[in-house]
C-alpha cells in the first residue's frame, strides 16, 4: 500500500475545513435570511451606537444618562428630518423648471445624437417616450397592484426601524453592562478570548462607521459644490444621493455620480455632462487614494480587492443591504481573526511578548 503523500494530506486537511466553514456560513447567510427584518434593525442600531455613543457619553457628564440617550437620538432624529424636508423643498421648487429644462435637454440629445459619428433616427427618442407611455397603458393594472403590494412593504419598514430604534436605546443607555452579563454566562475559559474578540469588533465597526461617514459627507460636499457651480438643477438631492450611496464602497459613489451626469445632460447639454463624468474620475481617485487610506487606514485594513469581491458577495447573497454589511462585517471578522491569533502567539511565547 503505497502512503499518502504530505502534499494530498495537508490538501485534505485543508479541504474538510474549508467545507465546515462554508456549512457555517451558508448557515448563518440562511438565518439571516430568514430573520432578514431582524437582522438588518440590529445592524441599524449598532450603527446608531456607534455614531451616537461619544456624544451620548459627553452629554451623561452633565445629565443623567437616560436624558443623554433621549437628547442625542431625538436630536440626531430633527436633525435627519430636518435634511430630508429641505431636499423635499429643494425638489418641489424646482419641479417645474426642472420638466421644462428635461424637455428641452430631451430635443437637444436628440439634435446631437442626429449628427456624426452616430447619425441616429431623429425620432428615436420619441419613438421611445411614447412606447413607454403605452406599456404604462397597458400594464397600468399590474403596476397598480405592484404598488399595493408594495405599500406592504411599508409596514416592514416601519416594523425595522421602530426596532432598530428600542435596541439603540437599550445600546447606549446600558450596552457595557448588557456585554459584561453575557460574558459571565460563558464558561470561565472562554470569556478572555470572547473579551478580547469583542472588544475588537466593537472597535474596528465603529472606527468603520465614523470612517464610512467622513468619507460620504466630504463626497457628498464636494458633488453638492460642483453640481451647484456647474448649475445642474437638483443639486442638493444628488448631494444627498452621493451620500448614501457611498456606504457602498467602490460602486456606490460611480453609480451615484452617473445619475448626475444623465440629470446633467439632459438639463445642460453634454458639455456639462462630461464635466460631470471628468468629475466621476476625480472624486473616485480622491476617495480610494486619499480619504479611505487617511480615514480607513486603523479601522479597515483589507485589500481593494477583498472589498471588491465582498462587495459583490454581499449584493448577491443580500441585494443592496448585503453590499452595504458585507464590508464592515469582513473587516470585523478579519480583525478579530488577527487579534486572537496574536493572543495565541503572546500565550505560547511569553518572554517574547514580555521582551517586545
Amino acid at each position: 500500500m503505497q502512503p499518502v503523500s504530505p502534499f494530498l494530506r495537508t490538501a485534505a486537511s485543508y479541504a474538510w475545513r474549508l467545507l465546515v466553514v462554508g456549512a457555517a456560513v451558508y448557515a448563518v447567510f440562511a438565518v439571516l435570511g430568514r430573520f432578514h427584518e431582524i437582522a438588518v434593525a440590529l445592524f441599524l442600531a449598532l450603527v446608531v451606537t456607534a455614531l451616537l455613543s461619544s456624544p451620548t457619553r459627553g452629554i451623561a457628564r452633565r445629565v443623567p444618562r437616560s436624558i443623554a440617550v433621549a437628547f442625542s437620538l431625538v436630536g440626531s432624529a430633527v436633525l435627519l428630518l430636518g435634511v430630508l424636508t429641505l431636499v423635499g423643498e429643494a425638489v418641489a421648487g424646482e419641479s417645474a423648471t426642472l420638466a421644462r429644462e428635461f424637455r428641452e435637454g430631451l430635443d437637444s440629445i436628440e439634435e446631437w445624437l442626429g449628427r456624426p459619428p452616430f447619425r441616429m433616427d431623429p425620432g428615436a427618442l420619441s419613438n421611445l417616450q411614447t412606447k413607454v407611455g403605452d406599456y404604462l397603458a397597458t400594464h397600468r393594472s399590474a403596476l397598480l397592484s405592484r404598488a399595493v403590494s408594495g405599500a406592504g412593504q411599508v409596514v416592514h419598514v416601519l416594523t425595522v426601524i421602530a426596532l432598530a430604534v428600542f435596541c439603540s436605546v437599550l445600546f447606549l443607555y446600558g450596552g457595557d453592562r448588557q456585554w459584561a452579563w453575557f460574558r459571565e454566562q460563558l464558561p470561565a475559559p472562554a470569556r478572555e478570548r470572547v473579551g478580547i474578540a469583542g472588544s475588537v469588533a466593537w472597535r474596528t465597526f465603529t472606527g468603520y462607521t465614523h470612517g464610512i461617514v467622513v468619507i460620504a459627507a466630504v463626497n457628498a460636499v464636494l458633488v453638492g459644490l460642483a453640481l451647484f457651480v456647474l448649475g445642474v438643477p437638483l443639486a442638493l438631492p444628488l448631494a444627498l444621493l452621493e451620500f448614501l450611496a457611498a456606504f457602498v464602497p467602490l460602486v456606490g459613489s460611480p453609480v451615484a455620480l452617473a445619475v448626475a451626469a444623465v440629470v446633467a445632460l439632459a438639463a445642460k447639454g453634454p458639455l456639462v455632462a462630461g464635466v460631470v463624468i471628468a468629475l466621476i474620475v476625480v472624486i473616485g481617485q480622491l476617495e480610494g487614494h486619499v480619504l479611505h487610506p487617511l480615514v480607513m487606514s486603523r479601522a479597515v485594513q483589507l485589500h481593494p480587492l477583498v472589498v471588491a469581491i465582498s462587495v459583490v458577495a454581499g449584493t448577491i447573497a443580500a441585494g443592496v443591504v448585503g453590499a452595504v454589511v458585507a464590508v464592515p462585517l469582513v473587516s470585523v471578522v478579519w480583525a478579530v481573526h488577527t487579534a486572537l491569533r496574536e493572543d495565541r502567539l503572546r500565550a505560547r511565547h511569553p518572554a517574547q511578548s514580555a521582551d517586545e
